[in-house]
């Protein structure tokens, strides 16, 4: 990755900006479960159902964000949604008292920021297609350093006021559309970049979205990888974070594996890099690296039982994580054409769905089973995803789509 230095001063804005937004985000989410339970006094079954109507909402959002992108228009859709968004999160502490409502405004708010992931993504990959791949992983890890951040301020502020969180998630979100109302106004929408004026010309202007469907090798078995990883990801909260708490360890321990996570995101992009250079040249060699990377980690898991095995299957699975955060926007950026938002849009809510059956299938295996279980299905949802990046890896190996014009004709656009 090249120094933040060499980078135009449009882009450190943009880079600034989320990661003021991924702070905020980052204050909310961890304290759902704590509200419920807590403060409004509900089971933690409840506190499971709102989880599960929010992450519905995000797929939701993602899939109509990416099929609205060129109906809307980007300015509209990112500046709507993340505005939608600061509303939701601002009227929460005074309708959070009504339970229905309040189950109704967690899947609006999941919807609803939800919505601009596809716009936002599409936007890099048409903007700056020169260096899209390169800036996929800086937004990646600036949002990890945001997250960081917020997931340590929300535990002061969540003593202080739990809804203080939720109007500092809003107010944040209401800068980044305030951002975005004026970032776009200054440097275009990137699609009047001159990338994007020659993607209009390769691809459709009307095509109907039963016709995007099925090309199902552009996208298939990339997303029901991404799922199938996000899927046994769930092993952390629904399989290790018991497994700590059962056997008497420090709950500090479980924060320390994701605070091991986030320190290694920022201090081993070198060696991913070096991955990249030398192991993984092309981005459907990366996807594959990093499922066999997500494996070895639940391997360790399963094999050791023990904290130490933990932090080793820490280490191997953000190895992978790394790997394949950034290479699924950038393949389908360099790939969809002018259709690249409603792909983004589909792949970002297929892979969602791993994290909605996750928690409850692997909490269920738990509950019967105990670790072994869960680290079993973590294991083959990993091999299985191996699989369908090693088919998706050959199936554009044999025949490149017409992506790699795009590639060409975005190569020379400054």
């Amino acid at each position: 990755m090249r120094m933040l230095a060499s980078y135009p001063k449009e882009i450190k804005v943009f880079l600034l900006a989320s990661l003021i937004n991924a702070i905020g985000s980052a204050l909310m989410w961890p304290l759902v479960t704590m509200f419920v339970f807590d403060e409004l006094g509900r089971s933690m079954t409840d506190a499971g159902l709102v989880i599960l109507i929010q992450s519905l909402g995000g797929i939701m959002g993602q899939l109509l964000g990416g099929s609205l992108y060129h109906r809307l228009g980007v300015k509209k859709l990112i500046i709507g949604a993340l505005a939608l968004n600061a509303c939701g999160l601002l009227l929460l502490p005074l309708l959070s008292q009504s339970w229905p409502v309040f189950i109704v405004m967690m899947g609006l708010i999941g919807l609803f920021n939800a919505l601009s992931f596809p716009a936002i993504q599409a936007f890099i990959g048409f903007r700056f297609a020169d260096r899209r791949g390169e800036l996929f992983n800086v937004v990646y890890i600036a949002n990890n350093i945001g997250v960081a951040i917020g997931t340590a301020l929300s535990g002061f502020l969540a003593d202080f006021s739990y809804q203080l969180s939720f109007v500092m998630n809003g107010l944040t979100s209401g800068v980044f559309a305030v951002f975005f109302l004026f970032y776009l106004k200054r440097v275009g929408t990137g699609s009047d970049s001159g990338a994007a004026v020659r993607m209009k010309k390769l691809a459709p202007q009307d095509t109907g979205i039963w016709t995007l469907l099925k090309d199902v090798r552009l996208y298939l078995f990339m997303a029901l990888g991404g799922m199938l990883i996000n899927l046994g990801n769930s092993i952390w909260n629904t399989g290790v974070s018991p497994f700590i708490i059962e056997h008497g360890m420090s709950k500090q321990m479980f924060g320390f594996l994701w605070t091991f996570n986030g320190i290694l995101i920022f201090i081993a992009q070198p060696l991913t890099n070096f991955i990249k250079r030398n192991a993984a040249k092309t981005i459907t060699s990366q996807l594959t690296a990093s499922a066999l990377l997500y494996l070895a980690g639940y391997a360790a898991i399963l094999a050791m039982h023990s904290f130490p095995g933990m932090v080793l299957g820490m280490l191997l699975t953000t190895f992978g994580e790394m790997l394949i955060a950034p290479a699924i926007p950038a393949f389908l950026s360099e790939n969809g054409g002018k259709q690249a938002p409603f792909y983004l849009g589909l792949a970002g809510g297929i892979g969602s769905a791993g994290r909605v059956i996750g928690p409850y299938v692997m909490g269920s295996l738990y509950d019967s089973g105990g670790l072994t279980p869960v680290a079993w299905l973590a294991v083959l949802t990993a091999a299985l995803s191996t699989a369908t990046f090693i088919v998706h890896a050959v199936l554009h190996r044999q025949k490149p789509v017409a992506g790699s014009q795009l590639r060409e004709a975005a190569a020379g656009i400054e």
